[in-house]
């Protein structure tokens, strides 16, 4: 099992590894692409996968703009590795359409999990210093 993941995060790279080089650059792009993954997660509604991707993904949008805004810096390749992830998440063109409901979201679900387990050590970084945010 741990193979389907890792080859789906692959192909995420050679369909996107230029465009998200590029675009992790742009400030202005990112804030587009978390837009467009708070539309697609809301058009998606009561789609039970969308559902599950919901919780890896808002840490992430949450990572990326703590990023940008200064507060709590990635490091270069766990940001390139989350805009992958979004950018896979929210593009219409991906190894699985979306449309074919389960199976469409299944891709997407993989590539952001391993994602997420890839850069899990950040993960927890990043929710350890936003837990000291709230006190």
């Amino acid at each position: 099992m741990e193979k389907r993941p890792a080859k789906l995060l692959e192909k995420a790279k050679s369909l996107f590894g230029k465009q998200v080089e590029a675009l992790s650059r742009q400030e202005e792009k990112v804030r587009e692409l978390l837009g467009n993954v708070g539309k697609k997660i809301n058009q998606a509604g009561q789609n039970q996968y969308v559902k599950r991707l919901i919780e890896p993904v808002s840490v992430f949008i949450r990572m990326v703009k703590s990023h940008f805004n200064g507060s709590h810096k990635l490091s270069g390749s766990t940001l390139g590795l989350i805009i992958l992830g979004l950018v896979y998440f929210v593009s219409p063109i991906d190894i699985i359409p979306d449309f074919l409901g389960f199976f469409g979201f299944a891709d997407d679900f993989s590539v952001i999990l391993a994602i997420y387990a890839k850069v899990n050590e950040e993960v927890g970084d990043f929710l350890d210093w936003e837990r000291t945010q709230s006190e």
